[in-house]
């Protein structure tokens, strides 16, 4: 994308979420007696808490259909480049997690996940994220005279906690057009971005099909 703000700071995965798994797991190891209900708890929440730290990432399949098709690059922590422009200054220190897609043309996207400490801090991380998307236009705008931008709200979708889809154009003064199409869902306290952006305007979005990717995002998650 031809926009960039600063690059959001990358955080490195911290040992915390293995640490409450190695914790329930200890625990079953230790249960006086052994008893099996009390071994099994045990282990069923080990694997709740590997599966909570671990969310699962579309497939290049799952992706707006496109004539080149489309690559996936592998999961790699921290924040995506990617999604500077928009989020970079205002994405809280969480350990996020993102995949790179791209086709043979101009087009890209991205997927960014990140497990919250809670349900709650899950829902103030994506009203978060929200806002910045929503106010995004004008912040382009503000930094840089030469581009106009023109945010739009798509609506929510009917998905777990839910999820929202937000459109950007923009246009430089040199000509230059690109749009883009984001999503924010949540899965109680996992949170997911997924961008998708192209040469063009809004005509040429593929809404309807993003809004499938944006749907099985969330739903794909666990």
């Amino acid at each position: 994308m031809p926009i960039r703000t600063r690059t959001a700071a990358l955080a490195a995965l911290t040992a915390a979420a293995l640490a409450v798994g190695a914790a329930a797991t200890a625990q079953a190891g230790a249960a006086p007696g052994g008893t099996a209900q009390k071994n099994a708890s045990a282990q069923k929440n080990a694997s709740a808490h590997k599966k909570a730290a671990a969310p699962r990432f579309l497939a290049a399949s799952e992706l707006p259909p496109h004539p080149t098709g489309w690559t996936a690059g592998p999961v790699t922590d921290g924040f995506p480049e990617q999604l500077a422009y928009c989020l970079g200054e205002g994405v809280p220190a969480y350990d996020y997690r993102h995949r790179l897609f791209h086709t043979e043309l101009d087009t890209s996207a991205v997927q960014v996940t990140v497990v919250t400490g809670s349900a709650a801090k899950g829902k103030a991380l994506a009203d978060r994220l929200n806002k910045e998307i929503r106010t995004c236009a004008a912040r382009l705008e503000r930094l840089y005279p030469e581009i106009e931008a023109e945010g739009r709200f798509f609506g929510t979708l009917p998905v777990e906690e839910g999820a929202t889809v937000h459109g950007l154009h923009t246009q430089t003064s040199y000509g230059a057009t690109d749009v883009n199409l984001l999503s924010v869902g949540r899965d109680g306290r996992t949170v997911t971005v997924v961008g998708w952006g192209q040469m063009g305007d809004f005509d040429d979005a593929p809404l309807a099909a993003f809004k499938k990717t944006a749907k099985k995002a969330v739903t794909k998650l666990y």
